[in-house]
């Protein structure tokens, strides 16, 4: 059985119970999950709203990551859902999960997923600031 359960790029809202429970596994002692939500600030500058976008490519860049978690750690089961499109401050942007026989793996493997996906996946996100200003953010 392939242990990535959910993975997606998605412009509608994302779940946290759809995630958490898309993870769940009777063998698995430890879960652990990240959401990763708008924060209504950047560098300092207050944050109004943020427009995340996808290449074609980035679902499949996102499961030669979650393959190369899997094959390092002993993963039950995984799941990663971003989203893309205009996003206010409060709105989910990522939400992971990794189940693992125990903790200690678990929050290891949701960490390196979280971290992987950000660095190794192309999506952007731009920002728009308060004061008028803009940004573009590599790879998130």
């Amino acid at each position: 059985m392939d242990v990535i359960r959910l993975i997606g790029i998605r412009d509608t809202p994302l779940s946290v119970d759809e995630v958490f429970a898309a993870v769940g596994d009777a063998s698995a002692g430890g879960t652990a999950l990240f959401v990763g939500t708008v924060r209504d600030h950047d560098h300092e500058r207050p944050v109004t709203r943020l427009s995340y976008s996808a290449h074609p490519t980035a679902e499949r860049e996102l499961r030669a990551v979650m393959e190369k978690i899997a094959a390092d750690f002993p993963v039950r089961a995984m799941a990663a859902v971003h989203r893309v499109g205009d996003l206010a401050v409060g709105d989910l942007a990522v939400v992971v999960a990794v189940s693992c026989p125990h903790r200690a793996e678990a929050f290891t493997a949701c960490r390196r997923l979280i971290d992987d996906l950000k660095s190794q996946v192309p999506i952007w996100k731009h920002q728009l600031f308060a004061d008028g200003g803009e940004e573009w953010v590599g790879a998130c």
